[in-house]
């Protein structure tokens, strides 16, 4: 059985007093110690009991639905909105024309019902009144909620919550009813119910102990928030009161003419705030009229300092740093002149919606120098009406061509002048008084401290780049001194040796390896570091006999042991050159008559090659401190970049070395590799069994 219009009413109403009412006679048990008996306390009590004897007052108005019962309900309605109203006024602390706004809209809600029982009704003021309500109560919320303490934010938020469902369903209805003439019966009905939801909102708050005032700090953005939620108020109760006289005096066509009325305003007023002119109006109308400074110190700097560290994107710090200084004063573009590379003049060198120049000014102009030694801010303006201000000082050509310049801001840095901004006039007008021109001079100083750390960076960077190509370069000279040796030895041989065939055969082979290992050096030295591993293992067996037979060839004798074949990781021509320096540096140290060694074996899942010989061998203080230092060797024609190289490629490929040297008694070096692996034995199992 569908339920009618007045039997969901009658029991929304009577949800709402039972609610309430509850609330009311447990608010002692909620509430701390200290806060029972406060003002704050007292006018939640109010406010919960006039919102039950409206809610029972509706619920006779249902029951018996008489003239008398009507208007009652109507004051309380005003009385309970009054109530709350000054909950919140008590909790917040607004300003005083805002008390009596609010005190004279609840009077005069008060006063329209009663007027109507006398017979002078006034429905359109009446709406006007009860559209009112609801905003004046968000406006409270909201100064209440955006400048509560923290303390205070987290108890009074539940609170918030309640009351702005409250109010925002009371501003839908009534804007409706403005708009249309009438309020739908389905979302009547169901007011009061809507109502009891801010019940357990406001239990939880008083759990928070939130019943506690706090004075207001009025802040430059509350002002201008509270004040645009004003003014937008206003503005909706001007075009609901025009629609209506639209509707009425329009006819036939008096609906359609309201509708698209209603339409046009509301894109006006999307268009106004959408705008950035009509936003600097009102900004500097609060600064004039509700502070004694203009700025907002603390909020500017703040924003300032978030605008200098974001990411600006394909490195444009310049209009990073000219967005930075417009916003502060509202300024639609402007361009930043930093000194060429060759720092003899200054060009601009980023832009923000601003057109690009292409003139200079020289670093010794007087214009420069005036900003460099005065540190001034430059009036343009000002500078065109009145140069004896400044000296005498003759303003640019391109300065005195651009008639979007209002103000030039310099960027000091200590003793160095880095450059300047030149900033478009701002949106509204805006005097250039003491108070902007040392906040414009502060960001002026701070962006260029921003613009050199900035350079400073980009030169660190260029000089580490420099670095990696100057040590990979010694690298390459290394390589290629042990290349020229081989080729210088092969020379002293080939007199004695040219008729012989197989030195022929040699010595070809010879060349052939210098001038493809020169090949690979020149190339890694193009394109970078090679690549840490390669995709093909190296076979270490191979390899080691190559390294045994061109000791051969330098008349020493190299032993070689291979305990079983070892694929490593890495790339080979790399790992040829580390374990080949390890073996040069062996045999040099070793005499001819004494024995050097190498061993290739499986250790512990990686690959072992151990080079050890019967030499002079090595302190351990040597082998601590500088053994794998870069530009350090005991060899007087070394480089001292071999071990370097070799400890930093095992490195790279997840392995290691250890050296363990005696002095007299000769050197163990050992060094891990990381496995090649193609298949595990199962899987190769698995796939000759298929």
């Amino acid at each position: 059985m569908a339920l009618s219009f007045g039997q969901v009413a009658i029991g929304s109403y009577a949800l709402a007093a039972v609610a309430h009412l509850w609330l009311g006679a447990r608010l002692d048990r909620a509430t701390a110690a200290v806060e029972r008996g406060t003002p704050v306390a007292r006018a939640l009590r109010a406010a919960l009991l006039c919102t039950a004897a409206w809610a029972g007052v509706a619920l006779a108005t249902q029951l018996h639905p008489q003239p008398g019962w009507i208007g009652a309900a109507l004051v309380l309605d005003a009385a309970r909105y009054g109530a709350w109203f000054v909950l919140l006024v008590l909790m917040a602390q607004p300003r005083r024309w805002l008390r009596e706004f609010a005190r004279v809209l609840v009077l005069l809600a008060a006063l329209l019902p009663l007027l109507a029982l006398v017979g002078q009704p006034l429905p359109n003021l009446a709406s006007s009144v009860a559209l009112g309500l609801p905003v004046l109560g968000l406006l409270l919320l909201e100064q209440l909620y955006r400048n509560a303490p923290e303390d205070l934010l987290w108890a009074a938020k539940p609170m918030c919550i309640g009351l702005g469902c409250v109010f925002a369903f009371d501003l839908y209805l009534h804007s409706h009813g403005v708009l249309f003439g009438q309020s739908k019966p389905h979302t009547l009905v169901v007011r009061a119910a809507v109502h009891s939801l801010a019940v357990p909102a406001l239990m939880v708050a008083l759990r928070r102990h939130a019943l506690r005032s706090r004075p207001l700090q009025l802040s430059h953005q509350m002002a201008f928030h509270t004040l645009t939620l004003l003014l937008v108020g206003s503005y909706l109760l001007i075009i609901s009161g025009a629609g209506y006289y639209v509707r009425e005096f329009g006819g036939d066509w008096g609906q359609a003419l309201q509708v698209g009325f209603g339409v046009a305003a509301l894109a006006a007023l999307a268009l106004a705030l959408s705008s950035g002119a009509v936003r600097a109006h009102l900004r500097v109308f609060v600064g004039k009229h509700f502070f004694r400074y203009h700025y907002d110190y603390r909020t500017e700097w703040l924003r300032f300092t978030v605008a200098l560290s974001g990411n600006p994107g394909d490195g444009e710090f310049g209009s990073q740093v000219v967005r930075a200084l417009a916003n502060m004063v509202e300024s639609p573009g402007g361009t930043l002149w930093t000194a060429a590379a060759d720092g003899t003049h200054f060009v601009a060198a980023a832009h923000w919606n601003s057109p690009r120049v292409s003139a200079r000014e020289a670093a010794d102009s007087a214009f420069v120098n005036f900003m460099r030694e005065r540190d001034w801010l430059v009036n343009v303006r000002e500078l065109r009406e009145s140069p004896e201000r400044y000296d005498g000082l003759a303003m640019p050509a391109w300065l005195a061509s651009d008639a979007t310049a209002w103000a030039v801001v310099p960027l000091p840095v200590a003793h160095e002048f880095i450059g300047f901004v030149v900033l478009a006039h701002p949106r509204t007008p805006l005097p250039l008084n003491w108070e902007v021109r040392d906040l414009l001079k502060t960001g002026g100083r701070q962006a260029g401290i921003f613009l050199a750390r900035m350079r400073a960076a980009e030169a660190l960077l260029e000089a580490r780049k420099f670095e990696a190509f100057n040590r990979m370069s010694a690298f390459v000279v290394h390589d290629l001194k042990n290349v020229v040796t081989q080729l210088s030895l092969m020379m002293k041989n080939a007199k004695r040796l040219q008729h012989n065939p197989e030195f022929q055969q040699d010595m070809l082979a010879t060349v052939d390896n210098a001038l493809e290992k020169m090949r690979q050096l020149m190339l890694q030295l193009r394109e970078g570091e090679a690549p840490a591993g390669g995709r093909h293992g190296v076979d270490l067996a191979a390899l080691a006999q190559r390294l045994q037979h061109g000791a051969q060839s330098r008349g020493r004798t190299l032993d070689v042991e291979v305990a079983q074949p070892v694929m490593a990781r890495g790339h080979e021509q790399r790992l040829e050159r580390v374990v080949g320096h390890v073996v040069q540096n062996a045999l040099d140290a070793t005499p001819a008559d004494k024995r050097v060694w190498l061993r290739v074996e499986r250790a512990v899942g990686q690959a072992r090659i151990t080079v050890g010989d019967d030499g002079c061998g090595m302190t351990a203080d040597f082998i601590a401190n500088r053994l794998f230092k870069p530009f350090s060797t005991t060899k007087s024609g070394g480089m001292g970049i071999g071990a370097y190289e070799s400890a930093q490629y095992l490195r790279e490929l997840g392995g290691g070395i250890s050296v363990h040297s005696e002095p007299g008694r000769g050197t163990v070096v050992t060094m891990q590799i990381p496995l090649f692996e193609t298949e595990r034995p199962a899987d190769a199992f698995m796939a000759g069994s298929a």
